[in-house]
This record gives C-alpha cells, structure tokens and sequence, in this order.
C-alpha cells in the first residue's frame, strides 16, 4: 500500500498498468475469444487462495458448529427486541427532525446567501439533509426497523425517499436480492453493481482496464445508478430479458426520476426567480456530495479488500448458522466518531446490518462488540479498520482486478486468505 501513497508509487502504478494494457489487448488480437477465456481461467486456477476460494461448503468440512454459532447471534437479536422501545423512537424522531431543518436550511441559504461563503454553507446543509433522509431514515425505515411503531410515516412498506430510486425497486434488490445472497457471485447483482470487475471469477475484458473511470462515473450518478440497477443490463445485453418486460419497473422509475428532477431542477430554482442559476447548481452540488458519500459508504461496506465473496453452489441449503457466516465474512466495518457513524447511516457497522438488518441500526455500535467476541470465540475473521483505510483497500481493490491475473505486477496482487 506504501507504493499507491507516494508519488513514485503512483508513477510506477501508471506505467505497470500501460504496459499491462498493451500486453493484453496484444493477447486478445493474436488470440481468439476462446482461447484468451481459457487462458484467464487456467490463471485463476494457479491463484492460492483468493477471496472467492472462501467458501462455506470448505468450512463445513471443518469441525465447525454452525448451530452454536447461529444460537448465539440468534440470542443477540432476542435481546435487543427485548429491549426495543421508546429509546429508539426517540432516537429516530430526533434524526428526522434534524434532517428536516438541515434541508430548510440548506434551500433558504442557497436562496437568499449574499455571498459564496454562506451560499455554499446552504448547499452543504442540504446535501446532509439529503444524506440524513437516504441513509439514516430511509435506508432503515425500509428494513422495518421501525414499524413497531405503527407510525404510518415510518412504515417500511409505504415508506418513499428523496432520490430517483423507486423505493418498491429498492424492496426488491436491496431487501430482497442483496440481503438473502449477500455476495454470491451470480446472484447479488450489488457486487459490482455489474459495472465493476472485483473477482477473477469474473472474466477480464479489455474495457475493465478504465474500470477506475468507471467507477469514478458510478459514484457521481450513483443514484441514478441505483435507481435503474433493477433494469438488469447484463440481461438486456445477453437478451435474456426484453424492455417490454420491464415496462412496468420503467414505468415507476421515469415516475419517480420526474418527480425528483422537478423539485430539485425546476420548482425551487423558479421560486428563486433571477436567482435560479445559483439555486439550480446548489441543488445539483448537494445531490453530488450525497451521491458520493453514499457509494463510498456502501463501498467500504463491500468492497474492502477483505470482503469475501462465495460460489452460488457453496451456498445451497444453507442454514441459519451459514448465512450469519457468509454474511460476516462477506462484509466490512469501520471506525470513526459518532456523527461518522450517523452519517453513514450506522452502515460503518456493515456486519452487524448484513446479520440484523430489521434491528434499529443506531443500536449496531452496542451490537458489535457482543458480535466481535462471538467471532472472536469461533475463530472468525471481524473485519474492521479506520474509514480511511478501508477505502484506500476498495481502490486497491478496483486496481487490482482492472487487470488480468498474468499482467499484474507483484505488488499489485490479491489478497491471499490462510
């Protein structure tokens, strides 16, 4: 890592990965298509043990106790429902109404400032209200964390957010799909968001030597990413799937998409008359920041260097004591102070949410240290490490498997799991 953090590094990253290009796209020319697949997995074979090697079926043949272990996080979760209550409604009415004069304040700072420096103070309270409203509310309002509480504005099923993604769609593949095969490859179609190569399980191909760029593109529009991640592109483009089947999902999302574009884009800036132009760039500023906060929140909650990822035949018939493995294996924390943690929508407790993701999540900090002694006790790996350096692990990630096995130089090679 010393390397990616020194000008020098940098350098001879850049060099490594122009030379690695040209020897690969030379490889695809003097090759056929079948031949150069061959060839990739022959190479992946030789890999010792990288992250997709993991799996649960090879730790099921070890004296593993699965039930004990599923027992003892079961017991966790029983205890905490035990004690759900008037603390935790407290709790998310007070974030609710912090959001609410965040984005008051926001959009009449951004209105009516005199000067940059307040005006661009409106656009940062309003990007942290919008955060506030995807991460800490919405996100978790829709697990039903909340529906205890028979609030009607705070039901998980009636529930819709401020962003593009139809919160119906966002049932289906978040809730649904990530939740219930949280990293199997083929099918949590979160992993890589079909956009990234982060697996030699997954063929290299010419275009993932940008994949940076790609990335970089992902976390600016990330909701809008989001918001169509159930049109299924990988399934349009093999035309195992049709656009006339997903009319009705089109159909909500343009709904939703207008909606939005209109509040941000068009009413408030007209409201603001001769001042529109300003309104109209703050709002777009504030809906990048929350863009890009929420994709690297939810990047160094999956796609740390030491988030593992498993074989959809590994994971059939799995029991209640497999899925917590998979998914504490399969995630990533980290730390930071309070207000780090909100913002995140208590996500830098990726572990906790993957195993109790209907528990209230402002609870996930009490939880894991209960968590980190049940894995300490089974001798599982708890991943967790600073924000900043959970992050410099999904670029290295990202560089890592923007190249093919063969054209990776030594320095730049996957993590090895033992």
């Amino acid at each position: 890592m010393a390397q990616l953090n020194n000008s020098a590094g940098a350098m001879q990253y850049g060099r490594d990965l122009y030379a690695a290009g040209r020897q690969a796209l030379q490889s695809l020319i003097n090759e056929q298509a079948d031949e150069t697949a061959r060839n990739d997995v022959q190479a992946s074979a030789v890999q010792p043990d990288l992250e997709s090697d993991i799996s649960v079926s090879e730790k099921s043949s070890q004296d593993f106790d699965y039930e004990a272990f599923g027992k003892e996080l079961d017991a966790i979760r029983e205890e905490v429902l035990a004690d759900i209550g008037q603390r935790d409604a407290d709790y998310i009415r007070s974030i609710i109404r912090r959001q609410k004069y965040c984005e008051v304040g926001g959009r009449s700072l951004i209105h009516f400032s005199l000067n940059p420096i307040t005006w661009a103070v409106g656009v940062g309270m309003l990007s942290v209200s919008k955060i506030l409203e995807n991460m800490e509310i919405g996100h978790n309002v829709m697990h039903g964390q909340y529906d205890w509480m028979n609030d009607p504005k705070l039901n998980s099923q009636s529930y819709e957010w401020d962003t593009v993604c139809d919160a119906d769609s966002w049932r289906r593949t978040h809730n649904y799909e990530h939740h219930t095969y949280t990293n199997i490859l083929g099918k949590d179609r979160d992993y890589g968001y079909d956009v990234l190569r982060l697996t030699d399980d997954e063929p290299w191909r010419p275009r993932h030597l940008i994949q940076f760029v790609d990335y970089l593109v992902l976390s600016s529009l990330f909701q809008w990413g989001v918001g169509l991640h159930e049109l299924e592109f990988e399934k349009l483009k093999k035309k195992e799937i049709s656009l006339q089947d997903k009319k009705p999902f089109l159909k909500n999302f343009f709904k939703k998409a207008r909606k939005q574009t209109v509040k941000d884009y068009v009413v408030f800036p007209l409201l603001a008359g001769p001042l529109a132009p300003k309104v109209l760039l703050g709002n777009g500023l504030a809906n990048l920041g929350r863009n890009l906060w929420a994709s690297t929140i939810i990047f160094c909650g999956h796609f740390t260097e030491d988030a593992e990822t498993f074989r959809e035949e590994d994971c059939q018939n799995e029991t209640k004591g497999q899925w917590y493995y998979r998914q504490i294996r399969g995630s990533s924390n980290f730390t930071g102070g309070r207000w780090l943690h909100i913002l995140s929508g208590h996500l830098s407790y990726q572990t906790e949410h993957h195993v109790f993701p209907d528990l209230p999540a402002h609870r996930y900090p009490e939880i894991s240290e209960k968590v980190q002694k049940i894995c300490e006790k089974y001798e599982i790996r708890y991943n967790t490490g600073s924000f900043g350096s959970q992050f410099k692990t999904v670029l290295r990630r990202i560089a890592v498997y923007s190249l093919p096995p063969k054209a990776r130089p030594r320095w730049l090679q996957p993590t090895v799991y033992v």
